[in-house]
């Protein structure tokens, strides 16, 4: 009998350690991030955010590099929570007018087109977050980079951060360390912040993100010796010591509009635009050797590429019941 009762106070343990376990695994599983996360509540999903981008892509090369970096900008913020797009209103300073984005980010009116579709196909349902991810991805492979399976279910925050934006952001100027640092803040290690800069691969920057590798890197009023000297000589051209702030130069002179490792062949030879690019090379050598590799094979950086921004895309994220699914991406729901 005593055998018994001890067995029956024994399984009753287990039975309500296993409850436990579930009770305390269940609200992790649920509100993870998972590709099939609008499976049954918008199954086209997928295909409308596709469509609208693939159109706007058609009509405008550049915007594939644009809706890119809405992601990218979004991310390193607040999280992968669409702040980066609300307008200011009330207490709400937008993000849009930070010193990263000011005049430079740009593709909002496409993430409104998406949104708009998505509504009349299945109202409040799809987060603004998840299509800048989902946006992201599709320009990437229509560019003619790589694809993955974007983890979905991230919900909208109700609020921005200016400062954060001009503060978490890495900016051309600088230093590689400091670039390293605001990667490892979220999350993202050397490796990540080497395959996330290949996206540079694509798309245009303007001459005031780089005019001080032209004409005073070091404060003698001369180019900087990492730049090839007769594509500084090039670049001078359009962009003079004063003026021609928004004057626009591709990255990627040699294929300017496909998504490749010319990024990183043009990294070796220096003739990287960015200060932020040619630092990948000359001052870290776990990155030269990164740098190095992904130049030479086109499928490695392919592969990498893809993983570091699906770890990109899981920082942070509002799940659950957390944030809210806007209705219209620039602004808050109103109750």
């Amino acid at each position: 009998m005593a055998t018994s009762t001890l067995s029956n106070n024994s399984n009753n343990v287990m039975v309500l350690s296993v409850v436990l376990l579930v009770a305390f695994v269940a609200p992790i599983y649920c509100f993870s991030l998972n590709p099939q996360f609008y499976e049954h509540s918008c199954p086209r999903a997928q295909e409308i955010v596709k469509s609208v981008v693939a159109k706007a892509v058609e009509k405008e090369t550049r915007m594939a590099a644009s809706l890119l970096r809405l992601h990218f900008h979004d991310c390193f913020v607040k999280g992968c929570d669409a702040s980066l797009l609300l307008d200011s209103s009330g207490s709400i300073i937008s993000e849009k007018q930070s010193n990263p984005n000011r005049n430079s980010a740009r593709g909002f009116n496409v993430i409104d087109d998406i949104k708009s579709a998505l509504e009349k196909e299945c109202p409040q349902t799809v987060s603004c977050a998840d299509i800048l991810a989902l946006a992201a991805r599709d320009s990437t492979v229509l560019a003619g980079g790589p694809s993955w399976e974007v983890p979905l279910g991230r919900r909208d925050s109700k609020s921005a951060s200016q400062s954060g934006s001009n503060t978490n952001i890495p900016q051309p100027n600088n230093t590689f360390q400091t670039i390293l640092t605001k990667f490892n803040a979220k999350g993202l290690n050397v490796i990540d912040l080497v395959a996330l800069s290949g996206s540079h691969t694509i798309g245009n920057a303007r001459c005031t993100s780089f005019r001080q590798r032209l004409y005073n890197q070091t404060g003698n009023g001369q180019a900087d010796n990492s730049l090839h000297q007769v594509y500084a000589n090039q670049l001078r051209t359009r962009c003079p010591r004063s003026g021609g702030d928004q004057n626009l130069f591709v990255m990627d002179f040699v294929s300017p509009t496909k998504f490749d490792n010319f990024y990183f062949k043009n990294i070796l030879a220096s003739k990287g635009l960015l200060n932020s690019d040619q630092v990948l090379l000359t001052k870290n050598e776990a990155s030269m050797e990164l740098v190095k590799k992904y130049a030479e094979n086109n499928e490695l950086f392919f592969e990498q590429f893809a993983q570091s921004i699906v770890k990109m895309g899981n920082i942070s994220p509002l799940t659950g019941s957390n944030g809210e699914i806007r209705k219209n991406c620039r602004k808050i729901n109103t109750n």
